[in-house]
Order: C-alpha cells, then structure tokens, then sequence
C-alpha cells in the first residue's frame, strides 16, 4: 500500500496540492512564503498561524515542505537539468523563435524565454541577446499547480516526464503558481539599482554569504581571470538574476536558498552586494 506521506506518490501530491489550496489565499493576502513585504493585517496572519499550525508534519522530516519545494521550482526554472543532474538538451527546443539568438540547451531554459524577472517580452528581456518575443509567466501566479503541470507537459513547452520527472515538475509549478515577486517593485529597470536598505542587507551577506563567496565578494570567480565574474558582478549587471538566485539557489551548485525571508530582506542583501567589486 502506498505511503500517503510519500511526497512522489499520488497521496502525497494531494496532500500538497489540499495545503496550497488552503494557504494561497492568504499567502498573496499576506505575502506568505516571501511574495510581498507589506505587512499583512492581524486578521489574515492570526488565519495564517492557524493554517499553519494545522498543516504542520507530523510525518517524517522527509516530507519537503512548500517553502522547500518552491526553492527547488526557483531553481528548475533557472536551469532544469543542472538540479536534476541531467545531460543538458544538445538541440534548439522546436518552439524558440527563429528569429532569436541563442541555439541548443540554453532555449530549454524557463528563464530563457520567460525572462530572470519573470516578465518575458515585458521586461528586461524586451531587448537584447535575449529578446523572443514570448510572453512571461506572471499570469499564472495563483493558478492551481496541477494546471500549471498541464501547460508544461503540454505541445508547446514540451517538458515530458523522460526531461522532468513528476515530483520535478511538482515543484517547477510550485514556483510558478507561489514564488514569483514582481521585481519591477524591487529593482529599477531604468538603472538596475535594488530598492533595499545595504547597512541591513550587509549583516545577512557578512554573516551567512560571505562564507563561501568572501567579505569582498571575489572568493568564486563564475568567469576567469581575464575576465572575472563576481556575485557583485552579476548584481550589478543582471540583478533579476542575482534576486532570483538570492531567493532559491544556484542549480548544481550547495547554495544557501534564501526563500524563506521575506522579500525586502532578499533585496536588501542585493543592495549590498551591489556595492561589492565587479572585476
């Protein structure tokens, strides 16, 4: 018989999807899970509490909880097969534009279309090397996972289960439905400056990213020594991405997921490392 807490059995995903239900509604209400920073009224966080307090496991600790699956759905949109432990797709996906420019395993990636800010043509990526054409992902934000699976399964997305695998795909629609933040409201497009407080966002990054980045930020080196990249260089370059992979992570790599803050904190330590060295 089936453990019903198993989270890749059938049980388990109605175990899940029966706790989104519950807690969307207030989770959007009041930003549960880091999808706002407005304070919520009394009212919602006491049904908050309660709600939480229902939904808490008593099962063994390897049940994941949403907050966990969502990180994992943040960094499978980032670059699925990097988390999956996957070789990476050799061919162009059938439905990238033509007319855009990248080629082979780089248009399998959500981002790639859908944009870092999740906004797709509407955002950072209306120009550029990144420009398609296709719209973002913010319309499904609230949507019941299950149909959010549906569309990923679907003829155009084409993410079968042999590339994505259901308790993947799970927590991909996770993400989609109850991790995404409008970043506009965070970063300004015009000047790519974060809207956060960098005293504040400095105290998290010298206490728990420092420890493998470095004080200065230069300890990992994503390009090479002619031409460096730095986590400042990336905050300050493309911060839709450094937000992205302050919240959930980087695929493949054991970085710290920093979900489970609330979203103003996240862009206070993008303020901060904004001001670290980029070369």
């Amino acid at each position: 018989m089936p453990n019903a807490l198993d989270p890749d059995s059938p049980q388990g995903l109605q175990f899940r999807s029966r706790i989104w239900r519950a807690s969307v509604p207030l989770a959007v209400a009041a930003a549960v899970l880091a999808c706002s920073s407005v304070p919520a009224p009394a009212s919602a966080a006491e049904g908050q509490t309660k709600i939480a307090q229902a939904t808490r496991p008593t099962a063994p600790v390897s049940v994941p909880t949403n907050i966990w699956a969502i990180s994992r759905g943040g960094q499978l949109y980032d670059k699925w097969w990097a988390v999956l432990e996957k070789d990476e797709p050799k061919e162009t996906h059938p439905a990238y534009p033509a007319t855009g420019k990248q080629k082979g395993a780089a248009t399998w990636r959500c981002k790639e279309c859908h944009g870092w800010d999740y906004k797709g043509a509407d955002g950072a990526y209306a120009k550029g090397s990144h420009f398609t054409g296709i719209k973002g992902v913010r319309a499904v934000e609230g949507v019941e996972p299950a149909r959010i699976i549906e569309i990923i399964r679907d003829k155009t997305h084409r993410y079968t289960e042999a590339l994505i695998p259901r308790s993947a795909v799970e927590k991909l629609a996770l993400f989609l439905s109850m991790g995404q933040v409008d970043m506009d409201r965070y970063i300004d497009r015009a000047t790519k400056k974060a809207r956060g407080d960098i005293l504040r966002g400095a105290q998290f990054f010298q206490t728990i990213c420092a420890n493998c980045h470095g004080f200065d930020g230069k300890e990992l080196n994503f390009g090479n020594e002619k031409e460096p990249e730095y986590v400042g260089t990336t905050a300050t370059e493309n911060p839709w991405e450094a937000l992205n992979k302050i919240r959930f992570g980087q695929p493949g790599f054991p970085m710290v997921a920093l979900g489970v803050l609330d979203v103003q904190t996240q862009v206070d330590i993008l303020s901060y490392i904004q001001t670290l060295p980029v070369k």
